[in-house]
Formats: C-alpha cells, structure tokens, sequence
C-alpha cells in the first residue's frame, strides 16, 4: 500500500510534469493539502520536501512554494513511443507479448540494472505484419504497483508507462549488438543478425521506474537528437 505522503507527492508530480501546473504557479498552502487530504502537516511537509529535493518545487520563506523551472540539459533524448511513431509512418502497429511475469530483477536481463521485484515483459514490437523490434522490459513494482493489474493490449508496456507514469530523469545506451538465437526467431532473422541495441532506465525522483532493452533491425529505425545551446 502506498503511503499517503508519497500519494500526495505523486499527484502533485503528476500535475507539474503534464504541464497542468506550470513554473512558477504556486502550490497550495499546507493547510489546503491536510484538508484534501485528510492528514497531519507532518504529511504534506513530507511530500513537498521530497518534491523539492527532485528540483520539481521551490520552498520560499514566507512566500509559499512554487513550481520550479526546468534545467537547462545539454542534450534532450525524448523518450519515444513506437506505437506513434509507427503508426504517424503510415503502417499498421501491434504488440506482441511473448512472455510476462513477476520475478526479482535477478531473473531478468542483466543489463536492464534493475533491482527488487518487478513486472518483466518480453516482446515484439510490429509494423504491418513484420517485426520492427524486440523488447525485454523489466518495471519496478515498488515505483509501479499499479502496473501488476494493466492489460498490455493494445498498448504495450512503454505505451501503458508513458500514459500512466511521469519519469523525471531517463539514461539512454545505444550500441550494436548480434542477436540471441532467441531474440532472432522473435525478429523472423537470423541467429547473430547485427542490431541497433538502445537500453534505456528512467527514474522519478530518483526512484528507478523501469530499464528497457529494445533491439532493432538495421534498416528499421532512425534515433534522431536534438542539440541545442542552454540557456
């Protein structure tokens, strides 16, 4: 059961992040909080503290707490939702799910690095009736209880999280890699095929959400950047 300081933190999270509460709005007074809520000071000082440690809020003596302005990054990786970005090409999507279970990240694929218990998913990824990617996903059950009970259909599991789950921080690898003898008959290829490998982990303060590992066929995708000065 999650406890209600982290409920309030979450919510509020969730507000700033889709862009309901925006820099510089004010959060509401403490008072306003224990009433909706039903709790101490002690609980909504609790979740602002944790909000303000994330860089989400700004505590300002006498004068409130405030949503606080993003940081500038050097570089910003989106995180991509292959459903969409399938379907805005023109082709049909579907997710396939191969495999699902609950387990300790011990289980899983060592290079997700995650750890404790989580929901772990294997899958393929499909654009008009052929594999596009491979996924094995593994989803903290400690940051994402609630995702024990989503039905991956016809969302996928990073469709499901992007809906569901704001991530505040996410660590992005790409490299090339031969495919499992597994892996490729999920892909319809051959065993050793070269492809694009993208692991990705995102967290929300701090909390680790989820760690991805997708595997891509070499003409099948384009990972595209956005530089850009900081302020």
């Amino acid at each position: 059961m999650t406890a209600l300081h982290e409920r309030i933190r979450r919510d509020i999270e969730s507000r700033i992040l889709s862009g309901e509460m925006m820099p510089g709005d004010r959060l509401p007074i403490e008072h306003d909080l224990m009433a909706e809520y039903g709790c101490s000071r002690m609980t909504v000082n609790k979740a602002i503290s944790a909000l303000a440690a994330a860089g989400l809020v700004n505590r300002k003596r006498k004068a409130g707490t405030f949503v606080a302005a993003p940081k500038a990054h050097a570089m910003v990786l989106d995180i991509p939702d292959l459903a969409h970005e399938i379907q805005e090409s023109g082709q049909k999507y579907r997710y396939r799910l191969l495999h699902r279970e609950i387990c300790n990240a011990g289980k899983v694929d060592s290079s997700l690095e995650i750890e404790g218990d989580v929901l772990w998913t294997v899958g393929v990824h499909i654009a008009d009736g052929k594999p596009f990617a491979h996924e094995s996903r593994a989803v903290s059950l400690t940051a994402v209880p609630e995702i024990d009970d989503a039905v991956f259909d016809p969302d996928s599991p990073g469709t499901w999280l992007l809906k569901h789950v704001p991530w505040t921080e996410a660590e992005t690898a790409i490299s090339a890699t031969a495919v499992s003898d597994r892996e490729a008959r999920a892909l319809g290829v051959a065993d050793n095929t070269a492809c694009l490998s993208l692991i990705r982990r995102t967290w929300r303060s701090g909390e680790h959400i989820t760690a991805v590992r997708q595997l891509f066929l070499g003409d099948s995708y384009t990972l595209v950047a956005r530089f850009g000065a900081s302020a």
